[in-house]
């Protein structure tokens, strides 16, 4: 994509949208996600929430299986709807990393 191409998709956003773009890049950029963790020997290393052991990879394969944030949140009662959104915000930033955990799970 030309940067000028960008920089129009850009200013047609509303300044949420821009906000939510900006928190995007600075968390990527950082190398660190708010409520989202990498520990070596947890879950293989992958993407976590915070306090917990659940790998963002799983709570995307639930939602992908149509379970709705509320049935999420049932069944893992550690959860708030808070972790969901950095969780689907990790996701939106991440896609090959989630799909690649996501092949290499179905396939254990």
């Amino acid at each position: 994509m030309i940067l000028t191409d960008f920089e129009a998709q850009i200013q047609a956003l509303t300044p949420a949208e821009k906000a939510q773009i900006l928190q995007r890049l600075v968390f990527d950029l950082a190398g660190t996600w708010p409520g989202i963790e990498k520990i070596a020997g947890v879950a293989g290393g992958a993407a976590c929430i915070v306090r917990t052991r659940i790998p963002v990879w799983t709570l995307e394969g639930y939602r992908r299986l149509g379970w709705s944030e509320a049935r999420i949140l049932h069944n893992f009662p550690t959860l708030r709807a808070a972790d969901l959104a950095q969780a689907w915000a990790y996701v939106a930033t991440h896609p090959d990393e989630i799909e690649q955990e996501l092949l290499e799970n179905q396939e254990a």
